[in-house]
């Protein structure tokens, strides 16, 4: 993989979370994208759609790229293996990394739609990883990062039970079965989008190595 892209609403909040709270490195931005040979790049099928529905395209969301009233600007944040591009869509008037998006947030963002995608962040063997969940929570509130939750193991209705949850439900350690060793937690991330952050210890980590070995063997053998 060279990049996961994430389509965001606050450019500015969206970096501050992935370089900032996560610790990611920015290696490149660029922007202000707009006209016809990157609106066809990007939107043709979404133009076939909106032209099949006989409908206005700005209606599903589609930007005008091709005649400039809409905006593309984005931003590469580098991790230790991978790469997240950062993409926001505004209009015209609005000021680069910090004006409003040009189409609304999505509202249902259950994980179990089709379509739906989510980012995971591997988390190192020496790391307390109910402290890590704690402290990511901290920091994101402090910074009036109010998206940020992460889910707890134990059965909560409300907000405040979530809050209330003790430290050990911060992640689920997985003990049997082949995901033994596995240790995982969904959590939203600044703009609302699905994030799992996990640790692969004991049995689990030795078939994720050694499923790494073969793949490499196997390509270097053709």
């Amino acid at each position: 993989m060279q990049h996961f892209g994430l389509t965001v609403q606050k450019m500015d909040r969206a970096f501050e979370f992935y370089t900032e709270v996560l610790g990611g490195t920015e290696i490149m931005r660029d922007g202000d994208f707009h006209g016809e040979r990157i609106h066809n790049t990007l939107l043709t099928d979404q133009e076939i759609e909106a032209h099949v529905r006989q409908v206005n395209p700005r209606t599903m969301g589609i930007p005008d790229l091709r005649d400039g009233a809409q905006r593309l600007d984005v931003r590469f944040i580098q991790f230790d293996n991978v790469v997240i591009e950062l993409l926001q869509y505004r209009d015209a008037e609005q000021p680069a990394g910090s004006g409003s998006a040009f189409a609304e947030p999505l509202d249902h963002m259950s994980p179990a739609f089709p379509r739906m995608m989510h980012i995971c962040f591997h988390i190192r063997d020496d790391v307390d990883f109910n402290t890590f969940i704690a402290d990511l929570e901290g920091e994101a509130a402090r910074r009036g990062m109010t998206q940020v939750r992460a889910n707890r193991v134990i059965t909560v209705a409300t907000e405040e039970e979530r809050l209330g949850a003790p430290m050990e439900a911060n992640s689920n350690g997985i003990t049997e079965g082949q995901s033994n060793g596995w240790r995982l937690i969904y959590c939203k991330g600044s703009e609302g989008e699905q994030l799992e952050f996990v640790q692969a210890l004991g049995p689990v980590k030795q078939i994720f190595a050694k499923g790494f070995d073969a793949h490499h063997r196997a390509r270097g053998n053709r």
